[in-house]
């Protein structure tokens, strides 16, 4: 049967721009590329030091030694931003959280080894105290069990302070108190840091997500059984992260996450179509562990499915992704462009 000017068939046939690879690429709205990766490292103290992570397979606690060698070989790879987390042995854990802002502490260290050995790239810190409370929260406890988020936002200000001090480009306070962002811009620029910007996880779920991150860095032990349900956002609000980012940028953040990543894409979308700004997003340790242990069990495509997720990412506003697949895709691509 042949087509007639009657219109048998559409006069615009979709699939003609997707014949050929070249009128595929053509039109090709989202694009990834060593630009959209920050890599999220797990330092631990000691020279020569690597650990597994049982339930991150592919990532290891590193020493600082070690994590200069790691970037060594992604930085001319196109690397651009690395977000250091510090495991934090009994000794550095107290109720009052006292080892985060430490001058000479294992997060100062590292940014400090880091730009100094790769001035150019992006050091992002996180600002939260869960890896130095004994009890594995993000804030400080009241005498009734309570966070106090006053007192918690003072602590993150110190702690904040002691990583510009050392040559942080960005903090990212991570702990969802009400009010820190403020605080913490006020005493950077109090301090005359004030080009360091601020990366707020304005839009952090209370998600079942996390579970691999509290192994890899040893809160999981110490939080036991509580949970942080009170200052982490219900799972099942989109409007109240509106909010959150909101009142985020007006306290002077320059950039917001949304966490977890892929599970909270709508998330993703709306900010970025309501606000505009530069819009992160975190595929979170569980995110990651499904995808490879669904890979090492054969089910999946590792490289094709990652890439896929990265697109993903990218179609729903994302300007950049946290994810531990950095040094994956880094080498992917470089062999795409070969």
């Amino acid at each position: 049967m042949t087509s007639t000017s009657t219109g048998q068939y559409p006069r615009t046939r979709m699939r003609r721009m997707r014949r050929d690879a070249f009128s595929r690429a053509l039109m090709r709205e989202s694009r990834l590329s060593a630009d959209d990766l920050i890599m999220p490292v797990f330092v631990q103290e000691g020279v020569g030091q690597r650990c597994v992570i049982d339930t991150l397979p592919g990532v290891e606690r590193l020493s600082i030694d070690l994590l200069l060698q790691q970037l060594d070989e992604l930085v001319p790879l196109g690397l651009q931003a690395i977000a250091p987390f510090p495991v934090v042995g009994p000794e550095g854990k107290s109720d009052e959280a006292a080892d985060a802002w430490a001058p000479d502490g294992l997060v100062q260290r590292t940014v400090a080894a880091v730009k100094a050995a790769h001035p150019a790239l992006g050091v992002m810190t996180d600002v939260a105290l869960d890896p130095y409370t004994s009890h594995g929260q993000d804030g400080l406890l009241g005498d009734d069990g309570d966070i106090l988020n006053d007192e918690t936002v003072e602590a993150l200000v110190k702690q904040a302070l002691s990583h510009a001090a050392a040559g942080a480009d960005v903090v990212a306070p991570s702990d969802m108190m009400d009010g820190r962002v403020a605080a913490i811009r006020d005493a950077l620029e109090a301090a005359d840091h004030r080009n360091v910007r601020i990366l707020s996880y304005a839009a952090k779920y209370a998600s079942h997500f996390y579970g691999p991150f509290r192994d890899a860095v040893g809160s999981s032990a110490n939080l036991g059984g509580s949970n942080k349900n009170t200052y982490q956002m219900d799972p099942g609000n989109s409007d109240e992260a509106m909010r959150e980012v909101a009142l985020d940028l007006e306290e002077g953040a320059d950039m917001v996450m949304v966490k977890p990543g892929m599970p909270y894409l709508d998330i993703v979308r709306r900010v970025k179509e309501r606000f505009g700004v530069p819009t992160f997003a975190y595929q979170v340790s569980g995110e990651y562990a499904m995808l490879k242990f669904a890979a090492a069990a054969g089910a999946l495509d590792e490289r094709a499915v990652v890439l896929e997720a990265m697109m993903g990412f990218k179609r729903a506003g994302c300007d950049a992704v946290l994810t531990y697949f950095t040094p994956s895709v880094l080498r992917w691509l470089a062999e795409e462009r070969t």
